[in-house]
């Protein structure tokens, strides 16, 4: 399986949410995970970082931010180029899909939990 470096976007040390989880699930299956967030602390043993600093070297982003809230990263997420926008249950946003997608990103409205379980991450 390739290492698909993904950007977890929306971290939270809080291991009921989805993305805990899916940093977590992302990790025991081989990827290397970037955590960004407005909550400080670790998930799967990466310290959570403030969406600051550009990574180049992304594959996807999974997105676990509300959609009234991702305006302000637009450019971030932008900005970063992954290959892959991951739109999670719940964040779900058609302007941020279609400017992805202009900017060459593919985008999905996907699962990253599901993807992983069945394989198609």
């Amino acid at each position: 399986m390739d290492n698909k470096k993904t950007l977890v976007l929306g971290a939270t040390p809080d291991e009921t949410r989805y993305a805990n989880l899916a940093a977590n699930r992302l990790v025991s299956k081989g990827h290397s995970i970037v955590n960004v967030g407005i909550k400080t602390g670790v998930v799967a043993g990466v310290p959570i970082e403030k969406p600051e600093t550009i990574h180049h070297d992304i594959d996807t982003i999974t997105l676990y931010v509300g959609p009234q809230h991702q305006e302000p990263i637009y450019n971030y997420i932008l900005d970063t180029q992954p290959k892959r926008l991951i739109f999670n249950p719940g964040t779900e946003n058609d302007e941020l899909r279609k400017l992805a997608n202009e900017k060459g990103i593919e985008t999905e409205y996907a699962c990253t939990l599901v993807l992983l379980s069945i394989g198609q991450f």
